[in-house]
């Protein structure tokens, strides 16, 4: 079996190769065993393995993610590098999801993702996620959602970069871990770790912005603003709330195309 293979890297900085958060796009014609993509996401190795195949009732596409660990209820970066991969001459395409039905469409030149929003839904002291971050935070929340997750507000983006977390200790935590506070040269910066899912730290976070989203929109007071993912590869995206769901907008770039060989 030969299955058609794309590698995308996601919401990259200035649209350059080898920046953003890579993911690999993979069409089938009909789903495979679980078991088996699970082993086709972790050969690729990549944060995120996106799996779709057409499907003409509620979406032009369903669309499943693996990490090597396990299958995900969110993924932002790959759902966008999919929409990059197969939007066509279309003005959007659409996804059927765990998480519902999310879209990519055109903006000028970027694409602007639609997903869900999540929200904090009340505060968490977490002396032992602070500790293994290693971190002094201006506050801890709990974000519930597609994907829920811890979100910890820090002083400045030098904090951000500067931590350091004990990966080992954050294994045990099944929720997306993000470090965030207000950016130099955009609006915020985060940082986000997932060990619990096989990720110790993903590059740039499409899922982790549907929670800084709502946050920041509140602290900022304006529901638009710019993100910066300050992992070594760095991410670019521009987050605007809308109700209860937030875009993301962002560019991607193709840097391999193939075949996977079964």
């Amino acid at each position: 079996m030969n299955i058609p293979f794309f590698q995308v890297d996601a919401f990259t900085v200035d649209n350059r190769p080898l920046t953003g958060n890579p993911a690999a796009v993979m069409p089938l014609d009909a789903w495979l065993d679980d078991k088996l993509l699970q082993a086709i996401a972790v050969e690729n190795n990549l944060s995120e393995t996106a799996f779709i195949v057409k499907d003409g009732d509620k979406a032009d596409y369903a669309l499943r993610w693996f990490t090597p660990g396990c299958e995900v209820d969110l993924c932002g970066h790959a759902t966008i590098a999919t929409g990059h991969i197969f939007i066509g001459d279309r003005d959007k395409v659409t996804f059927s999801t765990r998480s519902g039905i999310l879209s990519v469409a055109r903006d000028g030149d970027r694409l602007l993702l639609d997903v869900p929003a999540s929200r904090a839904t009340d505060p968490h002291a977490m002396p032992e996620l602070i500790e293994a971050l290693g971190v002094d935070p201006e506050e801890t929340l709990y974000t519930s959602g597609a994907e829920d997750s811890y979100l910890v507000i820090l002083p400045d983006e030098a904090a951000v970069r500067a931590c350091r977390p004990d990966f080992g200790a954050l294994k045990s935590i099944e929720q997306l871990i993000i470090v965030s506070a207000p950016g130099v040269r955009s609006d915020v910066a985060s940082r986000v770790f997932a060990p619990g899912f096989g990720i110790d730290e993903d590059p740039v976070t499409g899922a982790a912005h549907a929670a800084l989203a709502p946050y920041w929109a509140d602290r900022l007071g304006k529901t638009r603003f710019s993100a910066f993912q300050t992992s070594a590869r760095g991410g670019q995206l521009d987050c605007t709330l809308q109700g209860d769901r937030v875009l993301i907008g962002g560019k991607c770039t193709t840097v391999i195309e193939g075949e996977f060989r079964l």
